[in-house]
């Protein structure tokens, strides 16, 4: 720990201005410019994003500590670097989601944006991409100490119909020399489950859709410390991932489950790989947007499981989630902050 408070900073992000604030924020919800009044805290250790980037107001409104490079290298010490591959097709909602969890740690944290490469993106601007992503070809020779993967809505398509399933199992492979530990989320991790271990998805009868129970079924992991033993995550998918296919695996532990729903989370402990097949970055109104979008559309689809008050679609969603959602990912960031070493060159050779 020492060593690590010792260090300089010396590294900025390469090619691109990063100005960004840490500053107090009383709740008020008004925006805050460049000149607005802050100061350091150097306990509270915050993400460090462009100020452009259009997640960078909606953290400010919420409290999320994020700083200037200058600030940052004034803390003498190393950022943990995190990558976030964004499958999704609203990438600046994923961006924020994403970014709201792992700024909430008290670790100063790097923050950077990866796309796939061959790719074409329709939901997000390639002004937007071009400012403030990378192509995975752009940084693959880097070293990062944690990594993101996302969901994609491609659930239904065999894996190696996905059009961009070659990149995929590229960068899949590249975790495992420049990645130290990697967050697998729903299709992303599905996807990985299914890479590594050859674990497949089962489609389902129907969407499995809304805000479920699971249950700890390990309280003493370092990714559930201070989890219930009953907490609530939100389910949007349309296949599955079965406990019979991953118990084949030794090196494959189940953290949650739902009686309902099925398999949540999965560790692999070698590979310090984290499989989430749910949606605990979820906003309040994720599942409402996808419901009332698919009732638009005319597209057959029940009301979500236990998410609307009294089962009323007029009532505004409450997040009986977000707690455990912080709790998770503040766990793994820690983790790998008390686990990764030092020299990022040495990440991945152990």
């Amino acid at each position: 720990m020492a060593g690590r408070l010792a260090a300089t900073l010396k590294k900025s992000l390469k090619g691109r201005e990063t100005i960004s604030f840490q500053i107090i924020i009383p709740r008020t919800g008004r925006d805050f410019s460049v000149d607005a009044d802050f100061r350091l805290w150097v306990k509270d250790m915050p993400i460090k994003i462009p100020d452009t980037l259009p997640a960078f107001n909606t953290l400010v409104s919420e409290g999320v500590r994020v700083m200037t490079e200058t600030n940052a290298v004034r803390q003498d010490i190393r950022p943990l670097q995190i990558g976030l591959l964004n499958l999704m097709p609203n990438k600046i909602k994923t961006e924020v989601q994403m970014a709201r969890l792992v700024g909430a740690s008290p670790l100063q944290v790097e923050f950077s944006l990866v796309r796939i490469g061959n790719h074409k993106a329709k939901n997000t601007s390639e002004e937007h991409l071009l400012s403030f992503y990378e192509t995975w070809d752009e940084v693959k020779d880097r070293k990062f100490d944690g990594f993101i993967i996302t969901g994609a809505p491609v659930e239904t398509i065999a894996y190696e119909d996905v059009t961009y399933w070659d990149e995929m199992q590229k960068i899949l492979d590249w975790t495992e020399t420049n990645v130290h530990s990697t967050m697998n989320v729903c299709w992303g991790a599905m996807a990985a489950i299914y890479h590594f271990h050859d674990v497949p998805k089962h489609a389902l009868k129907e969407k499995a859709f809304g805000v479920y129970r699971h249950r700890n079924l390990a309280p003493s992991s370092v990714y559930l410390n201070g989890f219930s033993d009953d907490f609530q995550v939100p389910v949007s998918r349309w296949t599955e991932v079965r406990r019979a296919d991953v118990q084949k695996h030794d090196d494959l532990e189940i953290l949650m489950e739902s009686d309902e729903m099925g398999l949540c989370l999965v560790h692999e402990k070698k590979g310090k790989r984290l499989y989430m097949f749910n949606h605990v970055e979820y906003d309040s109104t994720s599942l409402s947007d996808e419901y009332f979008r698919d009732v638009k559309a005319g597209i057959p689809i029940k009301m979500p499981h236990d998410y609307f008050p009294h089962n009323d679609d007029t009532l505004p969603p409450q997040n009986r989630w977000r707690s455990h959602a912080h709790l998770l990912f503040g766990n793994w960031i820690n983790e790998i902050y008390q686990t990764t070493p030092y020299d990022m060159d040495k990440i991945g050779t152990e």
